[in-house]
C-alpha cells in the first residue's frame, strides 16, 4: 500500500484518537495543575439594636467573577502531585527517617490515602489477572472437550457473569455474603460462629473483592481462549499424538505457543481494567476497608461537598501512568517477538 493511500486509509482512526483520547488526557493534565479558587472574603459591618460589630464574609459576587476570569482554577503546578492525597513527598520522606524498619515505614505509608488506595489497586491486579488466564484457559480447555450437544449450553452459562453489568453483579455477591444471605449464613453455620462475617475484616473483604473480580472476568478470557482452540492445527495436534505426546503434553508443546498471542493481548486487557477496578469497591460499600485509585478520582468529583477537580486530574493522570508502567513489559515482549518474527 503506498504511503498516500495508506495515509487517508487511517486518518478517520487518527482524528478519532485525537479528538476524544490524546485532547481529554491534555485537559486533564492542565486541570490537574490547577487548584480550586480560594472564596473571596470581605469585611463588614453588621449593625443591631445592641450596636454595630465588624462581621468577615464571603463575597459571593467576586467569587463567581474569579471562577469566571480564570475557569480553571489557581495555577498550583505540580504541588498538587506532591501534596498528601497524592505522592506526599514531605510525609514519606518523614514516615522514613521516623520508622524503624521496613514495616514501620510501610505502616505509616499505608495511612496515606494514595499509597493505601495504590496497594490494594496492586494487589487487586496482580493477583486477579493471572487467575483470570488461568481459569479462562482451563475452562476453554474443559468446554472444548464436552460433546457437541451439551458444548452450547455450557458456553452461555460460563458467559453470565461477563453479561452481567459489573454494579449488579458485586451488589448480588454483596447481599450473598451478608449475614442473612446465602453465603453469609452458610459460613456461620459451618464454623458456629454468629459473629462471623466477611465485610468486618479488611483482609477478608480484599479476598471478597477479588473474588469477585476473578469471577466476573474469567468469562472473557474463556471466550478468547475457546475461540482460539477452534484454530489450533489438526495436523499439529494429530502428528502429536501419533508421536505418544499425552494430553498435557499436546497442551503444553502445541496449544499454549499457538495461544500465546491471544494470551498476550488478555494480559493486556485485563492489566488495563484491574488496574482501574472501581465497580466492585462501590457496590460492596468498602471504601473503609479497600479503595482504588479509580474510587479516589469518583471521590473527588462527587464524594465531598465540593467538587476537586485538579485533585481529580492529578489522580487521572498517575493512574494512566501506572497503566503505561504496568504495560512496558507486555509491550516490549511483544515488540521482540513481532521483531523475531520479521527477521
Amino acid at each position: 500500500m503506498k504511503n498516500r493511500t495508506f495515509f487517508w486509509f487511517i486518518l478517520p482512526s487518527l482524528f478519532t484518537m485525537l479528538l476524544f483520547i490524546a485532547l481529554p488526557i491534555v485537559s486533564v493534565f492542565l486541570q490537574s495543575l490547577h487548584i480550586e479558587h480560594e472564596a473571596v472574603f470581605v469585611e463588614v459591618e453588621s449593625c443591631g439594636p445592641f450596636g454595630c460589630k465588624q462581621e468577615v464574609q464571603i463575597n459571593v459576587e467576586a467569587t463567581e467573577v474569579l471562577k469566571a476570569e480564570r475557569p480553571l482554577g489557581q495555577f498550583n503546578g505540580f504541588g498538587t502531585y506532591t501534596d498528601r492525597n497524592h505522592l506526599a513527598f514531605m510525609e514519606i520522606g518523614q514516615a522514613w527517617q521516623e520508622s524503624v524498619g521496613l514495616g514501620g515505614f510501610i505502616s505509616k505509608a499505608m495511612n496515606l490515602p494514595f499509597y493505601r488506595a495504590l496497594a490494594f489497586t496492586l494487589t487487586y491486579t496482580f493477583v486477579v489477572t493471572p487467575l483470570v488466564l488461568v481459569l479462562g484457559f482451563f475452562v476453554a480447555l474443559g468446554v472444548n472437550s464436552l460433546p457437541k450437544r451439551i458444548k452450547g449450553p455450557t458456553i452461555f452459562v460460563s458467559l453470565l457473569p461477563m453479561i452481567v453489568t459489573p454494579l449488579i453483579g458485586s451488589l448480588i455477591l454483596f447481599w450473598m455474603i451478608d449475614a442473612e444471605g446465602i453465603l453469609g449464613a452458610t459460613l456461620q453455620r459451618m464454623f458456629d460462629d454468629p459473629n462471623l462475617s466477611l465485610k468486618a475484616s479488611p483482609k477478608l473483604t480484599w479476598i471478597v473483592l477479588m473474588v469477585y473480580g476473578v469471577w466476573h472476568s474469567a468469562p472473557f478470557a474463556f471466550i478468547v481462549f475457546y475461540a482460539g482452540l477452534q484454530t489450533v492445527p489438526a495436523d499439529t495436534m494429530e502428528a502429536a499424538m501419533i508421536d505418544g505426546a499425552s494430553r498435557w503434553e499436546r497442551t503444553r508443546y502445541v496449544v499454549l505457543p499457538h495461544l500465546m498471542p491471544l494470551t498476550v493481548f488478555i494480559a493486556l486487557i485485563q492489566l488495563m481494567d484491574n488496574f482501574r477496578v472501581f465497580e466492585p469497591i462501590v457496590g460492596f460499600s468498602a471504601q473503609a476497608s479497600a479503595t482504588s485509585l479509580s474510587w479516589i478520582i469518583y471521590n473527588d468529583l462527587a464524594g465531598g461537598v465540593e467538587q476537586r477537580f485538579g485533585s481529580a486530574g492529578a489522580t487521572s493522570v498517575l493512574t494512566i501512568i501506572g497503566v503505561a508502567i504496568l504495560l512496558i513489559p507486555v509491550l516490549i515482549r511483544t515488540w521482540r517477538d513481532f521483531n523475531r518474527k520479521v527477521v
